[in-house]
């Protein structure tokens, strides 16, 4: 940080859309500059994973920072980034053992240690990150706590489509059916949620209405569907104050996840 600028900073992979956008405009009011990285990170792709094909519209990523009025767009490569004879990772296993952590085992060691590299070289006062991939927020404000990397962790709603679908890269990786079905997982978390918003508190009973959403629609199968506490991403026995539903469905060969925050002050207990 130079003195007295407060740097603000955006990271993303690229292939911008909405979501990205409204953490552009969201941290251009918080901060004298504004940095968005635009970086494909291998490292928390697994082997199987879509890194080839992950898409890099960069004219047009670079059209959006010009528009909201980025002031650094940083593009590093990955030789830069991961030079020869790299060999530093950054874990945190206890946040990353579950959900994302066990589906895909690499994933947020790439995250964690990306992270802490683009915070090192952009040196922000503030960064954000977008509430749909949940414990990837939940990871990285561990990462700053605990390193005392000095960056105020800053998460912002999920964006979303007319019917409820998270804005993501991904999603144009659906077919025009894939894409009718995709919403189904929004409306599985949101049948959660009502669940507790009726007074249930059961945990099992609750991830029960979720399921039985998704197996209305045979295309789309589960990675997971849990209700968790929002600060340990513990599964919840009993939802007695807040708990964030995460979900991770499959559709072909496209992964979609979500997530929804309930509060359950006033659940009573009853079973259905």
């Amino acid at each position: 940080m130079r003195e007295g600028v407060r740097i603000g900073f955006v990271p993303t992979m690229g292939a911008l859309h909405e979501g990205h956008r409204a953490l552009i405009r969201a941290a251009r009011l918080r901060c004298d500059a504004l940095v968005v990285s635009i970086f494909v990170n291998p490292k928390q792709f697994g082997p199987q994973e879509d890194l080839v094909k992950y898409p890099r519209p960069i004219s047009q990523d670079r059209a959006l920072c010009r528009k909201e009025g980025v002031d650094v767009c940083f593009e590093p490569t990955v030789e830069a980034m991961y030079p020869s004879g790299f060999q530093t990772m950054v874990t945190l296993p206890m946040i990353a053992r579950r959900w994302e952590g066990e589906v895909r085992p690499h994933h947020f060691t790439g995250v964690a240690t990306v992270v802490t590299k683009l915070f090192g070289i952009v040196r922000p006062r503030i960064a954000l990150f977008g509430q749909k991939d949940f414990q990837q927020s939940a990871l990285v404000r561990q990462l700053a706590k605990d390193l005392n990397l000095g960056v105020e962790i800053v998460v912002c709603p999920t964006v979303r489509e007319a019917d409820g679908l998270a804005m993501s890269s991904r999603n144009i990786y659906l077919s025009p059916d894939d894409r009718i079905r995709a919403a189904t997982l929004y409306k599985s978390l949101q049948a959660g949620a009502e669940v507790i918003r009726r007074g249930v508190t059961d945990g099992e009973t609750v991830r029960s209405a979720m399921v039985r959403v998704i197996k209305n629609e045979p295309a789309v199968t589960i990675d997971y569907l849990a209700v968790c506490d929002p600060t340990t991403l513990d599964p919840l026995s009993s939802v007695t104050r807040q708990a964030v539903l995460l979900g991770a469905v499959r559709i072909g060969a496209t992964r979609l996840i979500d997530n929804i925050l309930v509060s359950a002050k006033q659940a009573r207990r009853s079973f259905e």
